[in-house]
C-alpha cells in the first residue's frame, strides 16, 4: 500500500470530497506508475481519479462502525512518531 494513501474512515469532521480525491490520485499514480500522465493519457488518468474518488466517498458514506471518531491531530501525530521511529529524525 502506498504509505500517501492516508486512512479516511471514521473521523470528526467526516472525511471531504478534496480528501477523497487526493487518496485517488495517489492511487492512480502508484497503479499507473505515472506521476503526471502525458497529454495522450491525461483524459483516462483524470477519468480513473474521479471514479476512485465517486466509489471511495459512496464505499465511506456505507460503512458502519461503534468506534467513536478518530481525531485528525492525534491520528498525525502518532503517525508522525510512527515515522520518526522507522526512519530517524
Amino acid at each position: 500500500m502506498c504509505r500517501n494513501i492516508k486512512m479516511l474512515f471514521n473521523f470528526d469532521p467526516p472525511v471531504t470530497d478534496e480528501e477523497a480525491r487526493a487518496a485517488s490520485l495517489q492511487y492512480v499514480r502508484k497503479v499507473s506508475g505515472f506521476n503526471k500522465p502525458s497529454k495522450a493519457n491525461e483524459a483516462a488518468f483524470s477519468a480513473a481519479v474521479d471514479e476512485i474518488a465517486a466509489a471511495s466517498m459512496r464505499l465511506l458514506s456505507q460503512l458502519e462502525t461503534q468506534a467513536p471518531p478518530r481525531n485528525r491531530e492525534e491520528e498525525a501525530a502518532k503517525a508522525k512518531l510512527r515515522g520518526m521511529s522507522r526512519f530517524g529524525s
